[in-house]
C-alpha cells in the first residue's frame, strides 16, 4: 500500500472518530492544536486536529495526519468537517 493510501485510512478513521464527538466535546478537547500518534498496519502516524472556527451556530474542525517521515511535514493529507451546534 503506498503512503498517501495508508495515511487516508488513518485520516478516515480519525475524521470519523472526532465527528462522532458532542460539540462539548470537541470544545473542550479543542482548545490549543492537539498532536498525537497512532499506529496502523505497524507503523507510526502522526495526526493534528485543531478547531479552526467556533460561530453561535457551528465549529470548523480540521484534522490532518502524515508519517513523520518528511521533515516539517511539508504536505500532510487534510480533511476538515462542520458540527453544527
Amino acid at each position: 500500500m503506498q503512503r498517501r493510501e495508508q495515511w487516508r485510512h488513518v485520516l478516515d478513521a480519525e475524521v470519523k472518530r472526532w465527528r462522532a464527538k458532542s460539540c462539548e466535546q470537541l470544545v473542550a478537547e479543542l482548545l490549543e492544536l492537539r498532536g498525537y500518534e497512532v499506529t496502523f498496519e505497524g507503523k507510526s502516524h502522526q495526526v493534528e486536529v485543531e478547531m479552526i472556527e467556533n460561530t453561535e451556530t457551528y465549529l470548523h474542525v480540521i484534522v490532518s495526519v502524515d508519517d513523520g517521515s518528511l521533515p516539517g511535514s511539508s504536505n500532510p493529507l487534510s480533511e476538515s468537517f462542520i458540527k453544527q451546534k
